[in-house]
């Protein structure tokens, strides 16, 4: 039922992200076509603006000392936005208004005649430019797009916290549920075992069966510490390890090769022994499901300056492409039976509570996969 939960919370996390997604495309071109048309609206009316002070500016050209030019200066005053030049029939500045770069006056003028905005005025040429406050309208549609854009953000990531905080809180629960559930028949357990070693000392099957009950302890115990800190102690990686092959080789086919590649000297780092060994242990059962029973197992621990590195590789069907972004996220399995949170949960034993790294170093469809585990030396 936690798992059903889980994933419906993952399809509804998918769903808004597609609805924001959608709102900012449909905001984005809403923006910009409005924007579009009033930029469009408004150099029209400047550039009407700027053939009417044309014509001021060749009213006062023409005008004689009889002429009443209060209404043309007006005019020509009035302009107190558009950008504008004035230059003679030699190329001369002999006007300007509304620049703020004054000193590079003539790159300004030249621009706005490769531009086209000009207007011919007797024997002088009228160059002008779009005003400040239309500039700044064309850019506001891409601040508003930024604006929107670091919402979706923030939204998503809100999302992507909260569905992440769920997600752990529902395999918490599982963990310690599951060790809570497996607690009373291992105590039963292993009570009966140790009446059948009274009754049966001498038997050769008991001892075996001693250790499968101990091993499921190991599970309970594991499973109970998911969801709270453990405490790193100094252990041998060699030794978890070794443990680990030796478990493998017992309850595997001889079809399953196991190979271990490890330094002589013990390679001493601080974690905790028993979660970082399940995390081993389930990689390699990981490798034995896709090797379908047959195959090699190959286990290497390289001892490095400030970390220590373990490659579990197999000679398996190997994983998709597509499926290699999804191999570590809860519910995810190309299993026909399982739930998805083996991957998941080793991936939190390295990374949250031993701040290691764990991905797939490689994986070929065909010839297998190698996963790699990078672990700091505290």
């Amino acid at each position: 039922m936690t798992l059903y939960r889980s994933m419906q919370w993952t399809d509804r996390i998918r769903q808004v992200k597609i609805l924001l997604v959608v709102a900012a495309v449909i905001i984005a071109i809403a923006s910009l076509l409005v924007s579009h048309f009033l930029v469009r609206d408004l150099s029209k009316e400047e550039q009407g603006r700027m053939e009417v002070w044309a014509q001021a500016l060749h009213a006062l050209n023409a005008a004689d000392e009889n002429t009443d030019l209060t209404l043309v200066l007006n005019v020509l005053e009035g302009n107190n936005t558009i950008p504008v030049v004035v230059m003679n029939s030699d190329g001369i500045i002999t006007d300007f208004r509304n620049l703020d770069d004054t000193l590079h006056i003539e790159q300004v003028a030249r621009r706005m005649v490769q531009s086209g905005d000009t207007i011919r005025v007797d024997d002088q040429l009228v160059c002008y430019d779009e005003s400040i406050m239309l500039k700044r309208l064309q850019a506001w549609p891409y601040v508003q797009l930024g604006i929107v854009l670091i919402f979706v953000v923030v939204a998503i990531f809100a999302l992507l916290s909260s569905k992440k905080a769920e997600q752990n809180k529902v395999w918490v629960g599982l963990s310690k549920e599951t060790a809570h559930q497996l607690g009373t028949p291992v105590s039963s357990l292993m009570a009966w075992v140790e009446m059948l070693k009274e009754q049966y000392p001498d038997d050769d099957l008991l001892p075996e069966m001693d250790k499968d009950v101990k091993r499921l302890q190991l599970i309970a115990e594991r499973f109970s510490k998911i969801g709270s800190l453990p405490e790193p102690v100094e252990s041998s990686v060699n030794e978890v390890m070794t443990h680990v092959v030796s478990y493998m080789d017992r309850r595997t086919s001889n079809k399953v090769q196991m190979i271990s590649q490890m330094p002589e000297q013990e390679v001493i780092i601080r974690m905790n022994a028993s979660l970082f060994e399940w995390v081993i242990e389930n990689l390699c059962k990981n490798a034995v499901d896709a090797m379908e029973g047959a195959g090699t197992i190959t286990l290497t621990l390289t001892d490095e300056d400030h970390r220590i590195v373990i490659e579990v590789s197999d000679t398996g069907k190997g994983i998709r492409k597509k499926d290699l972004k999804n191999v570590f996220t809860p519910g995810f399995t190309t299993k026909k039976r399982g739930w998805g949170l083996g991957l998941s949960l080793a991936k939190r034993i390295v990374e949250e509570y031993h701040k290691g790294r764990i991905y797939v170093k490689q994986s070929e469809l065909g010839k297998g996969t190698t996963f790699r585990i990078e672990m700091p030396k505290y």
